[in-house]
Order: structure tokens, then C-alpha cells, then sequence
């Protein structure tokens, strides 16, 4: 069992759409209605939305490969590319997305310590990610590796409001 990361590049951008739609839709298609589901993932995940997040300087992506099989991403941001004002010596954990089937090999941990790295290299002081208030499991994972809770904001789903917990880890 091998696992290694790799910086998405453009010449990654259909890749990360199919992982992108694939986890998300594992992960809340339940929770929420299809056309809902549809809606949000029509335009979070277009290749045109995808390719300005990618082409953002702030922002970095990391496929994470299990066996040399992509398993999913990483995508942080820094600076103006936060989705929440959180300043200069913040970094955001945007997305961890593994697909179901490499999910319990520590792939979620192992991209979670690479973001710490990352924000370590850039000097930050604190990491922070949005979380859904119904995603217990997440939520458990994320107090285990030492964030807290520290506020809350809005996540749309197409025109449904829904809540984020804002998790936040000080890095020493």
C-alpha cells in the first residue's frame, strides 16, 4: 500500500470534476433532493468554475493516490481565496474529498497533515474548514485531530440554506 500526493494541474481538470462530482455526491446525496444535488453540482463542479479555482493563486490543489489509483483531493486556500474572511495568518481547508471506496486507510488524516504542512511553509498561525452541522463523521474526525469549533456560516445547496460548523486547529 502506497500512498503519494501530486499537484492538480490544468492538464488535471476532467479528472478532478469526476472526483469532485463523485465524492460529493456520495457523501450528501441522501441528505438533500436530487435536484437540489443537481444544481449544486452543475455549478460548483463545472469545468469552468473548476479551472478558476485551479488557475487562483491562492488557492492549491493535491490529488492523493492510494496503490497509484487517485483516492481524491485535497484543496486549500490562503489569503483572498478563503471562502470566509479569516485573514492573513489563517489557512483553509476547503476540501478533503476521498472516494467511498479508499475511505478508513488514513487517507483523510494523511491529506489533513499535508495541509498543515502546507500552512506551516507559509508561516500560518491557524488552520480552519467548514464542516455541515449533519456531518457527524467529519465533524468527529476533525475534534480528534485538535479543531474546535469556533463559529458557524452559511453553505448553500442550489437555493437551501444549510449550516457549516467553523472548525479551527492553532498551529504552534
Amino acid at each position: 500500500m502506497t500512498i503519494r500526493t501530486k499537484q492538480c494541474t490544468m492538464d488535471d481538470l476532467q479528472t478532478l470534476q469526476e472526483v469532485s462530482i463523485e465524492t460529493f455526491n456520495e457523501t450528501f446525496k441522501d441528505q438533500n433532493s436530487p435536484e437540489n444535488m443537481k444544481a449544486y453540482l452543475e455549478r460548483a463542479f463545472s469545468l469552468e468554475q473548476l479551472e478558476r479555482e485551479l488557475s487562483n493563486r491562492y488557492s492549491q490543489f493535491l490529488f492523493v493516490y492510494f496503490d497509484n489509483e487517485v483516492a481524491g483531493y485535497l484543496k486549500v486556500n490562503r489569503n483572498d481565496a478563503q471562502s470566509e474572511k479569516m485573514g492573513e495568518q489563517s489557512l483553509e481547508i476547503e476540501r478533503i474529498y476521498i472516494k467511498s471506496q479508499f475511505q478508513k486507510h488514513g487517507l483523510g488524516k494523511y491529506l489533513l497533515n499535508q495541509a498543515i504542512e502546507i500552512a506551516n511553509e507559509l508561516h500560518k498561525k491557524e488552520i480552519w474548514l467548514g464542516v455541515w452541522e449533519k456531518n457527524e463523521n467529519a465533524i468527529a474526525f476533525y475534534k480528534k485531530m485538535g479543531f474546535v469549533q469556533t463559529g458557524t456560516h452559511s453553505f448553500y445547496m442550489a437555493e437551501e440554506e444549510q449550516l457549516d460548523y467553523i472548525m479551527t486547529k492553532t498551529l504552534l
